[in-house]
């Protein structure tokens, strides 16, 4: 079988350990031949990556928090000055204080709202800025660019609050990115992965029991698979996703078309 990213060069943001949809992206990345570079933010979460990358055999780690702008004209200078040529960029992050997690949306606050805009919707655009000029020119193939989202951002998810909103925003950026850096040959999309448990849904109240219902609801009668997921970001990153831009793309077996369910 072909390597669909053979001599591809992928920069992929927000690893934190080998349960996160980051983690299982990057190993399909590398399955498939590309190139792979992680990045990690601040020195606790150093070790980790590095040891994970060695696992991957990973091309490169270097440092990056997206919510510091100098971190990020870092990176990309570092990329630039090694001669890198990027093909795909992967944004995995997303953050909420967990206490706007677990009480009613409208006791929000203001600094968790922002805070929470700020690392899962505003770092996308931040991102992309920091990286476009590393993309190869149209001619060349340009790039693809992608983010995770959920279906909280359309839907009401109990529990879920304010990271549902952040999600909405960063579908909407998704949408006004590939509009504006499609004349680039830039592809912008975003994948709606289903509940998997990760380490950071951990943290949204009673998330076991979105699980269970989940694979009760869902078409599929399963959750998602964290490799049905990565296997669709090869997908978007390789040349078989060449005319796909702007879209939200949902990887959930089939929750998203649910709306009511009878219980007994």
């Amino acid at each position: 079988m072909p390597h669909l990213m053979e001599g591809k060069v992928a920069l992929v943001l927000g690893i934190a350990n080998k349960w996160s949809i980051a983690h299982a992206i990057a190993k399909a990345f590398i399955r498939e031949g590309a190139q792979v570079i992680l990045t990690y933010q601040g020195e606790r979460q150093k070790q980790t990556v590095e040891e994970l990358a060695a696992e991957l055999k990973a091309h490169q780690v270097l440092p990056c928090d997206v919510t510091d702008d100098a971190q990020l004209d870092a990176l990309a200078n570092e990329l630039k000055g090694q001669g890198t040529v990027l093909d795909t960029v992967v944004h995995s992050i997303a953050f909420a204080n967990r206490e706007d997690l677990s009480r009613p949306f409208v006791e929000t606050s203001r600094a968790g709202f922002a805070l929470a805009q700020d690392v899962s919707a505003y770092s996308l655009i931040a991102v992309a800025r920091a990286t476009q000029p590393l993309m190869a020119p149209p001619e060349q193939g340009g790039g693809s660019i992608m983010t995770l989202t959920y279906l909280g951002s359309t839907r009401v998810v109990e529990n879920y609050n304010v990271m549902g909103v952040a999600k909405a925003s960063l579908e909407a950026s998704v949408r006004y990115l590939a509009a504006d850096l499609g004349p680039s040959n830039i592809r912008v999309n975003a994948i709606s992965a289903g509940a998997v448990k990760t380490t950071s849904a951990r943290g949204i109240r009673d998330f076991s029991k979105m699980l269970e219902g989940g694979a009760k609801l869902a078409p599929l009668r399963r959750n998602t698979d964290p490799a049905e997921v990565a296997d669709t970001a090869v997908f978007l990153a390789s040349h078989l996703g060449r005319g796909v831009t702007g879209n939200i793309i949902y990887v959930d077996a089939g929750m998203q078309i649910i709306g009511f369910a009878l219980t007994e």
